[in-house]
């Protein structure tokens, strides 16, 4: 494939992954003025348990297929590629089915060791049933993931990219209109609306896989004469195919949990020790707002990271496996520098402006926006945890990635429960922030170990980014103290929308303006990327003129 069309195709898949992420994160705001507080806890309950699952049922094959297809395509060797996609559909189909029975029978007691005792506004029968319902969703998922995976395996991004996006407009469509169908017009539970919530998962996944049946039927041709054009296959047993397969997946799987993996904690702990401390009552309103709706806005940064990760591990890995030590340790360098300059100032406007902007996506909530000040400075954790875990995979040692992530949820498993009891939210928060931090700071020292790489410079460069930073978030709290004597984010979204784009407006502008100004801009960035976007403004300011 040229380079042209591998660009080509990575911008269509980029493009539909951030349409599907949008998707996926926009329908929240709506929803939470439908089933309030509580609802958003039951619904992560049913979609906790969800993640976990699908990701057994998956176990990265999907990812490893891609990979395992392009090497064999490369040789020539359709035949194994074909053979690989066919005994991956029966995996797939039969992990699917008994993930889901497990799931689905498990369900009461999964119920009610998350609950942590009785008394809860959510009950024991209301939890079970959102399990259920979410848990159909994983007997069709990994087979249509694992065609997203052999199309991409064969250079064809657009599959993927259009079923995913379709994939997240059935889910959402079905998603808001069934809830306010059942709560507005039938006058029925946040219960069984949140059931109906979640079951949305299994009808996008039902409409992503009839794009991809479309994709198939359409590109069989093709298939059948690069079947006809193939090498002799090779000569490798079944047994030691998936071998193969699952050493390319493991890595992906466990390291694309890592998030999940860290909630699944607070799943099981943070309802126990709330009612243990005597919290019972506001448990699951804390439940559901800080691991419900908090995170949504907080994973807004954190995806600037996943991109880099997604795109980061072809060329780290080319550049360690043709002795490239100093192309190597630039690309390392400006991806940190990345990182922070896009991430920090982020991190830190949401931490100003937390309970306008909170109540500008949801609802005027002071506790919503104490935990969303709280909760944001985990995006930075989130997102050097990605980019490191993508290095190592880049450098041929995504092992170390692993034992980072064990090491972190031990962490997290240890202090979970008494700074849960000590400090509710806040603690968990703090239990998830000590975990990521050890994670990290092992991750640090594997790349520095194997990639010869020293902090030096990314060091200096930080200390900049925060001087920057801090005198935009100086910025932003005058904007939103001046604005306090007209207007309160507790007059409403309007209000609330008022201050916050009134923050994040001159707050971004000063922040841009100081970077260009010490060229910082140009340094992370580089002068070719800021020389077109100045040539561009200024063709636009003479056009307005």
């Amino acid at each position: 494939m040229s380079n042209s069309k591998l660009l080509q195709g990575t911008l269509i898949l980029t493009l539909g992954t951030y349409i599907a992420r949008v998707l996926g994160m926009i329908y929240v705001f709506p929803f939470e003025s439908l089933v309030g507080n509580k609802g958003g806890a039951l619904f992560q309950y049913g979609y906790g348990q969800y993640t976990i699952y699908l990701s057994i049922a998956t176990a990265g094959v999907p990812l490893a297929v891609s990979k395992f297809v392009s090497k064999y395509n490369a040789l020539g060797d359709y035949h194994t590629s074909m053979r690989m996609f066919k005994s991956g559909m029966k995996f797939t189909m039969i992990m699917g089915v008994t993930v889901f029975a497990a799931l689905f029978f498990l369900s009461p007691v999964i119920a009610e060791l998350m609950l942590g005792g009785n008394g809860l506004d959510n009950s024991l029968d209301d939890v079970v049933m959102v399990i259920r319902m979410v848990s159909v969703a994983i007997i069709v998922v990994p087979t249509m993931s694992l065609i997203r995976g052999f199309f991409q395996g064969n250079g064809s991004m657009g599959p993927t990219a259009v079923s995913q996006v379709i994939e997240q407009i059935a889910r959402v469509v079905f998603l808001l209109a069934s809830s306010y169908i059942i709560i507005k017009m039938l006058n029925g539970s946040i219960a069984t609306a949140v059931g109906f919530a979640t079951f949305a998962a299994f009808i996008g996944a039902l409409g992503g896989l009839a794009v991809l049946y479309w994709y198939w039927k359409k590109r069989k041709k093709h298939f059948d004469k690069l079947l006809e054009q193939s090498v002799e296959p090779a000569n490798i047993s079944t047994r030691d195919m998936f071998k193969e397969l699952f050493s390319y997946a493991g890595p992906f799987v466990f390291v694309g949990l890592a998030i999940p993996l860290f909630q699944y904690v607070d799943q099981f702990m943070f309802n126990r020790a709330m009612v243990a401390a005597g919290h019972k009552d506001t448990a699951e309103t804390l439940f559901g707002i800080t691991f419900g709706w908090v995170p949504k806005l907080v994973m807004i940064p954190v995806s600037i990271a996943t991109a880099f990760g997604l795109t980061l591990v072809p060329t780290i890995t080319d550049s360690y496996v043709n002795g490239k030590r100093r192309t190597l340790k630039n690309q390392i360098d400006q991806t940190y520098q990345t990182i922070m300059f896009l991430v920090l100032p982020a991190v830190i406007g949401m931490c100003v402006l937390a309970y306008p902007i909170y109540a500008l996506m949801y609802s005027t909530s002071d506790l919503g926006g104490q935990m969303l000040a709280t909760y944001a400075p985990l995006a930075l954790f989130f997102s050097f945890f990605t980019v490191n875990a993508a290095i190592l995979q880049g450098i041929n040692k995504q092992r170390y990635a692993v034992i980072s992530l064990v090491l972190g949820l031990l962490v997290k498993i240890v202090f979970n429960f008494p700074l849960t009891y000590y400090l509710q939210a806040t603690g968990s928060i703090l239990a998830t922030a000590l975990g990521y931090f050890v994670a990290i700071a092992y991750t640090f020292y594997m790349i520095q170990k194997h990639a010869a790489y020293k902090f030096t410079l990314f060091v200096k460069r930080s200390i900049l980014i925060i001087l920057f930073v801090a005198i935009m978030a100086l910025a932003v709290w005058l904007v939103q103290l001046g604005l306090s004597s007209f207007v309160s984010y507790k007059d409403g979204r309007i209000a609330a929308g008022l201050i916050s784009f009134a923050g994040v407006g001159i707050g971004g502008a000063l922040y841009l303006g100081l970077a260009y100004q010490s060229r910082l801009l140009n340094i992370v960035f580089g002068d070719g990327f800021v020389n077109k976007i100045t040539r561009r403004f200024k063709r636009n300011k003479v056009r307005e003129q």
